[in-house]
């Protein structure tokens, strides 16, 4: 009778289990719907926070004397060519197009091309590059939920709120804030300059609050599910104003589109994914299309190096862990239909450093080519999520015959763990490709003191890779600039570090240890 009893009692309590873990997922997905409704509302506030800036500048040009005004006579058409600009942007285009409709979490999107456009599937973060064919309309309605089957419900989080890892405005020293968790500010004192990124990692405790108090209407419906994903984003009830930093942040993914795929980028193209490509096709010579080489680039960003690499031969993967940058490489990737479809006007945002109006109003059109139609190889994959999380699952150990990073490795709380994840997922006999400085994103915390910023010289950097059985192939020193006006009268360049490292065999390793 008893034994009859504690098993009731041990039932009982797995019930009690199974309810807590259905809860707090939930839970955790409101959360994340809660965060992507301030991204997407930072997009749909776009257009809004342009007009007061030139409201701001309407006013100031009312203060002026008579004499000075008609001295700038020409402002107030000015004026009127930006409301045009910013009406046109291709931000409108996301608005107008409804891509918007995201769930709350995902992990995969991979991109084939079928029908005309590369897109969008579901698949388990333990796939690595070995993805299967799946075909496509022309309507990517967005991205689904998708669960690591490796990760408990901590890791599982894309951490939206984070991580948005968008920049601070141009010209300005910008402290970039989030609902929760600990800001960064670093000073961006050039224009047009996007390497200031911001991330925020939220310790346990404030997440712990944030989810006790996170509003369950949010995203969970009066049966306690999770809204779908066709949720009506646009619904003016659920838009929100946001900080004007949050607008900066779109701001700065526009200049990443110049970035990556107008013809207007392609000087910084050429100067810091040329030598990647030219090193991948060198060291991989021989690779053949019925057995393609394995290729992960963390820190893809709006996906044009990851295009690229795939477009070479290789099973490319980009991973990216801000909503901001998924929401514009989607759009691009999936309903781009031809070459120079969209246009936008990057440089409005700030009248310092112009030579000309024209210069400042000047449009850019995207994308420069149409990615579906690029000749990207069979299993070409964008994947949502931590570097960290994602790639520390067991099943990538040994999975990828290349890594490339590109203005990345800096993003890292511990640039350490970093490298041994590196080491960790490449083959033996695999190469890393890193090219970038070491502007490291955490260097000025401002929140909980228990956040983690390391940051070692190029020196120490390149001892722990050899630690974690890494030997130098190549190294050398690229001058390049990262999301700049190419006609601003102000440059900021970096002395970017550029190499190439080979992961010797654990054997090799142990014999090099001393």
């Amino acid at each position: 009778m008893s034994s009859v009893r504690a098993a009731e009692r041990e039932m009982h309590r797995g019930e009690h289990e199974d309810d807590e873990r259905r809860r707090q997922r939930k839970l955790e997905e409101a959360l994340e719907v809660k965060s992507l409704r301030r991204i997407i509302s930072a997009y749909l506030n776009y257009p809004e926070a342009a007009e007061e800036d030139v409201r701001r500048y309407e006013r100031s040009f009312k203060m002026l004397p008579p004499s000075h005004k008609a001295l700038l006579s020409h402002y107030p058409l000015k004026f009127q060519r930006l409301r045009r600009a910013y009406n046109v942007d291709l931000t409108v285009e996301l608005v107008k197009l409804r891509i918007l409709t995201l769930c709350p979490i995902s992990r995969c999107i991979s991109a084939i091309p079928q029908t005309g456009v590369i897109g969008i599937k579901d698949t388990d973060v333990r796939d690595g590059p070995h993805l299967e064919r799946v075909s496509y309309n022309h309507d990517v309605s967005g991205v689904k939920i998708v669960r690591s089957s490796q990760s408990n419900s901590t890791s599982e989080r894309m951490h939206i709120s984070n991580s948005d890892q968008a920049c601070c405005g141009e010209g300005s020293s910008a402290v970039c804030s989030s609902p929760i968790g600990v800001t960064t500010k670093k000073e961006v004192n050039n224009e047009g300059h996007c390497d200031s990124i911001t991330e925020r990692h939220t310790s346990g405790r404030e997440y712990n609050r944030e989810m006790h108090n996170c509003d369950r209407n949010d995203a969970i419906d009066s049966n306690g599910d999770v809204s779908s994903p066709t949720r009506t984003w646009l619904d003016p009830s659920l838009q929100l104003h946001v900080p004007l930093v949050d607008v900066d942040k779109v701001r700065c993914i526009v200049r990443n589109i110049v970035r990556d795929w107008a013809a207007e980028g392609q000087k910084e193209r050429d100067q810091c994914y040329k030598p990647i490509l030219e090193e991948l096709d060198s060291l991989f010579a021989d690779r053949s299309k019925e057995s393609p080489p394995a290729c992960l680039v963390p820190g893809a960003g709006l996906g044009r190096l990851a295009l690229e690499i795939s477009c070479l031969g290789f099973i490319s993967q980009g991973n990216e862990f801000s909503y901001y940058m998924m929401i514009c490489s989607s759009f691009i990737l999936n309903h781009s239909r031809t070459a120079g479809e969209w246009t936008i006007y990057p440089w409005i945002h700030s009248n310092c450093n112009s030579l000309s109006d024209s210069d400042q109003l000047r449009p850019v059109s995207v994308p420069d080519i149409h990615p579906a139609s690029a000749g990207i190889t069979e299993g070409f994959s964008m994947c949502g999520g931590d570097f960290v999380e994602v790639y520390n699952d067991p099943n990538q150990v040994g999975v990828w015959d290349a890594v490339v990073t590109c203005f990345f490795i800096d993003t890292a709380h511990n640039i350490v763990e970093y490298i041994e994840i590196i080491s960790r997922i490449l083959k033996d006999g695999g190469v890393w490709i890193n090219m970038g400085p070491l502007l490291y994103h955490f260097a000025e915390m401002y929140g909980q003191d228990d956040e983690m910023s390391i940051e070692l010289s190029l020196e120490d950097v390149k001892r722990v890779a050899l630690h974690y059985g890494f030997h130098f192939e190549k190294e050398k020193t690229i001058e390049t600039t990262y999301t700049t006006n190419p006609k601003s009268m102000m440059q900021n360049r970096y002395n970017a570090a550029f190499w190439t490292m080979r992961k010797r065999s654990a054997i090799a390793t142990e014999q090099a240890t001393p």
